[in-house]
């Protein structure tokens, strides 16, 4: 990666000498007129500008995102809960390199969030398998995440795809809870609330109704998966669903918007309220398929719940 960050460095440098020598060199030196010089050297320079900073730079940002959503009837007791989210980590010895890991751990850790749950996709993917991350390295790092109310997790297509089982029990080994079409109970501020996770929409076999049953009737809960297109068929009972999957489109443009949309609906980032409740999807960290973002860097999210009516 240092070689490339150099020559993207020196290309970049290059084409700004370029137009330096453009806006200088006098009017009969050169065969196109001045100004359309300038204008094809401006578009080129701002074209490997936004080369170099999606492919270099704002996939190894990483940013704090606060959020707030109001939940009807969440209990008062509950009020103010801080959820740290994380998703689609993608560990891959390239942007996402074990050091990373450890910064991120560190950032969530001094945002001394209530709970922590992670969306999945751990594993890096799409040809990148030389630079693939093993569980049993990734894990013991993720280990020192820290939230009185514990740390769970729920896995996605990529962590499936590779081998769900392998993953889950090295998360597991170092007391990760994952969330497998299960649910737990969380007791908390004298009193409690359920986590439900659902099995991710790409590779597994879909038990939604069946896994929300387990959670006794009128009890507060939050569900976790990975893929945000489950969404409609989530029951109104669950409030909230948190999701990942999306990386956001990877691509934003001003104006345009996402230039992929992974979310049939066009769920690819923030809170949608829909039927009564809530599904908040996060941008998440990493990058699949090719190793860009631009418009939408990596975000751990500090999600606060509230009682009262959505916004």
């Amino acid at each position: 990666m240092t070689v490339t960050f150099v020559v993207a460095i020196a290309v970049l440098l290059g084409l700004l000498l370029f137009l330096y020598n453009e806006v200088r060199r006098s009017p009969g030196s050169a065969k196109w007129p001045k100004r359309l010089r300038i204008v094809f050297a401006t578009i080129v320079l701002f074209i490997a500008g936004a080369v170099f900073w999606g492919f270099l730079i704002e996939p190894g940002r990483l940013v704090i995102r606060e959020q707030t959503i109001q939940i009807e009837n969440w209990p008062q007791a509950l009020d103010g809960l801080r959820i740290a989210v994380l998703s689609d980590i993608h560990v891959d010895n390239w942007f996402i390199t074990e050091k990373k890991l450890r910064t991120i751990v560190e950032r969530t850790n001094q945002r001394q969030p209530e709970l922590i749950v992670i969306l999945g996709d751990y594993i890096a993917g799409d040809g990148r398998g030389k630079a693939r991350v093993e569980p049993e390295v990734f894990a013991p790092v993720l280990k020192d995440l820290r939230a009185p109310l514990g740390v769970y997790s729920v896995l996605g297509n990529h962590d499936w795809w590779y081998s769900g089982a392998k993953v889950r029990k090295a998360l597991e080994q170092v007391g990760i809870k994952v969330l497998e079409d299960q649910s737990a109970k969380v007791d908390a501020r004298g009193t409690s609330f359920w986590l439900v996770g659902l099995a991710d929409l790409w590779t597994r076999q879909q038990r939604i109704a069946d896994t929300v049953a387990t959670v006794p009737e009128g009890q507060p809960l939050i569900a976790l998966t990975h893929n945000p297109d489950i969404f409609p068929n989530v029951p109104q009972r669950v409030p909230l669903l948190l999701a990942g999957h999306t990386h956001g489109g990877q691509v934003r443009f001003p104006i345009i918007g996402p230039v992929v949309e992974s979310s049939k609906y066009g769920w690819v980032h923030g809170n949608v309220f829909a039927n009564n409740h809530h599904l908040f999807v996060t941008t998440g960290i990493g990058t699949s398929i090719i190793p860009v973002r631009f418009g939408l860097p990596p975000e751990i999210v500090i999600l606060t719940l509230k009682s009262g009516s959505h916004n």
